[in-house]
């Protein structure tokens, strides 16, 4: 399949299946290198970013264009939660302008104020959560200001990533965000996450039925499979997000559990257009970078393939 494809979507890959910022012993030997080279043997377009690129906009367009690779995005630490849209403006500012002049269509935002993500000894249950409107409404109010701005300042728009470990997290964070916000907040959705936040709750999540209900507000997504008897251990022996990970909760698009040929055609049937990203945290001593990233480049790829042939 080559790497434009008729339906409008590209392959995407994060490098923390070489590398893991919050995990630096999972891959930290690994050099940028061997993740921009792999990758793009494998075929995918494009990469996120990570802690190993370089920071300076030029020289990160250089390195990029040398392995014929395209920047789909960075995660920004965003703590709106905590402070106020002047502040998150003054903050973010060298990272959007790095987004940008890459040619970025969007930026991940992760709201890390108060998350527990990347505190091992913390079990997922102590996670941080609002408990009144109030709460809710003011931080939907700065998050429309600054995707505002974002459009404005910068031709981005912001992504909103649930997560594990943070404010919004489940099914009903993601819909409560989603009637507090307006059209300058996207939303991220990312497949692994969504399934998780579920299994911790002690719930049967139904991936796509999430999806479907936000689909005209997704602007970037995350192809992350799930292993389902992980997930359900996660729970009942109340892991740390990063336990739930270092015990390989996480696995490429056709390893787990998550039906991506039903999540593409939900994707497609809404007419999505943009990056799907194989991301998925594993330790690469487990799991080979190389060999995981291709198995997710295959499945992804034959899938679309799939409904580019429904379409013709």
């Amino acid at each position: 399949m080559n790497k434009e494809s008729a339906w409008k979507v590209r392959i995407g890959v994060n490098p923390i299946s070489w590398s893991n910022d919050d995990l630096p012993t999972l891959g930290g030997d690994t050099p940028l290198a061997t993740a921009l080279s792999e990758g793009a043997r494998i075929g995918y377009a494009g990469f996120e970013l990570g802690n190993k690129f370089p920071q300076s906009p030029q020289a990160l367009k250089a390195v990029l264009a040398e392995y014929g690779v395209a920047c789909v995005s960075g995660w920004y630490s965003g703590r709106l939660a905590h402070q106020g849209v002047d502040a998150e403006i003054r903050e973010g500012a060298a990272h959007m302008e790095k987004l940008q002049a890459q040619g970025c269509n969007v930026v991940v935002y992760g709201e890390v104020a108060d998350s527990i993500q990347g505190r091992r000894g913390t079990p997922l249950a102590k996670r941080p959560r609002w408990r009144s409107d109030a709460s809710w409404s003011t931080y939907g109010k700065r998050l429309n200001a600054y995707g505002e701005h974002l459009k404005a300042r910068y031709g981005l728009t912001l992504a909103y990533h649930h997560h594990m470990g943070a404010y919004v997290e489940t099914a009903d964070d993601v819909d409560r965000l989603m009637a507090v916000t307006d059209e300058n907040v996207g939303l991220l959705f990312d497949t692994g996450h969504c399934y998780l936040a579920g299994a911790v709750a002690g719930l049967d999540t139904d991936v796509v039925a999430q999806l479907t209900r936000h689909a005209q507000r997704i602007v970037h997504v995350h192809c992350k499979d799930v292993r389902s008897g992980i997930a359900r251990a996660a729970r009942n022996e109340d892991w740390s997000f990063l336990d739930a990970v270092m015990n390989g909760v996480f696995t490429v698009p056709g390893d787990g559990c998550i039906d991506f040929r039903a999540v593409l055609a939900a994707l497609h049937n809404a007419g999505y257009q943009g990056w799907l990203v194989v991301e998925a945290e594993q330790d690469p001593a487990v799991a080979p970078s190389y060999q995981y990233a291709k198995l997710g480049y295959q499945t992804l790829s034959a899938m679309v393939a799939e409904l580019q042939g429904d379409q013709a």
